[in-house]
């Protein structure tokens, strides 16, 4: 992809305050094939968070990551995700789970495209679009689970500098009733959507939104961990 080896090219602030490294993170397995999530009642938010941080705390690691284009076992603990006749499951994005509160800045410099509150449950709640351009190809940088107050003070078109802290993580229920975590993605068609954008599609759907949703993490800097 075009826009991948673009990325590629530059060097990006972070996202979050710590470093994302091996010996830093996490990378945590939200597939079907950790039978440990067969055993938790995913549906009650405070037991699955308890589970995610317990995880981080045994690695000794700063936070959690993971997911691009993940085939998640996690989203049948929401209907928000089997209203289509297939079922949505493919993420999208990445995350990185950390504690509430944690900021978010923003990888390079760009303008709100859009945000809004999408309050259903498992939904991403608060979130953030931005766009950019690089080498005259525009883009979008989506920014799911925030707190409430993220949205404060926004304003479609509103110039963001590279490294501004435009955000931070939502605790639940507010960011969508999730563990505190970061929902990170990136596209190039917002196919005409605003404030909101599909984070997880149907697996017969994986090579359409792979055409327009490039890899996040080159912007975080952990693509040669996977």
């Amino acid at each position: 992809m075009l826009i991948e080896e673009i990325l590629k090219k530059y060097d990006f602030a972070p996202v979050v305050p710590f470093e994302l490294s091996e010996d830093t993170l996490l990378k945590i397995d939200l597939t079907a094939e950790n039978t440990d999530l067969k055993k938790i009642d995913l549906t009650d938010t405070a037991i699955f968070s308890e589970y995610v941080f317990a995880k981080i705390q045994e690695a000794q690691a700063v936070c959690a990551i993971g997911g691009y284009f993940e085939n998640r076992y996690i989203y049948r603990r929401s209907e928000h995700f089997q209203q289509t006749v297939e079922p949505r499951s493919i993420h999208l994005g990445v995350d990185i789970w950390a504690a509430a509160g944690t900021p978010v800045f923003a990888p390079l410099a760009g303008k709100v495209h859009s945000f809004a509150n999408n309050d259903n449950f498992g939904d991403y709640g608060p979130t953030i679009i931005l766009e950019h351009e690089l080498e005259g190809y525009i883009f979008y940088t989506l920014y799911g689970h925030l707190s409430v107050s993220s949205l404060d003070g926004l304003a479609v078109n509103q110039v963001i500098d590279k490294g501004q802290r435009i955000a931070e993580f939502g605790n639940f229920p507010e960011n969508g009733n999730w563990p505190p975590h970061l929902h990170f993605q990136v596209m190039t068609d917002m196919l005409g959507k605003q404030g909101d954008f599909p984070g997880v599609c149907e697996p017969s759907k994986i090579d359409f939104y792979r055409a327009i949703c490039p890899n996040a993490h080159i912007l975080l800097k952990t693509d040669t961990l996977y």
